[in-house]
């Protein structure tokens, strides 16, 4: 498979996960599932319309929790907490 295939099967495996939801809730994750991740950091958590939850980690790995970054001038990093 080539690397445009496989980029195109993950968009649109991805897309059918998201595409048309809308946030429901959004939170951290708390101290409880942090360490569960054994994350020594927080994450921001998005709950959908479908009751999935999605969050940003580091890697592919889920090695620690990640950042989201924005297009917003006022928010332009959602940041990881301690």
């Amino acid at each position: 498979m080539s690397k445009k295939d496989l980029e195109q099967e993950w968009v649109q495996a991805i897309s059918d996960k998201l595409v048309g939801k809308t946030i429901k809730e959004v939170r951290y994750i708390s101290d409880e599932e942090a360490r569960n991740m054994d994350w020594h950091g927080r994450a921001v958590a998005i709950q959908l319309s479908d009751d999935s939850w999605v969050w940003p980690m580091q890697d592919d790995e889920g090695n620690g929790p990640g950042a989201l970054a924005t297009t917003h001038e006022d928010l332009p990093t959602i940041p990881v907490m301690g």
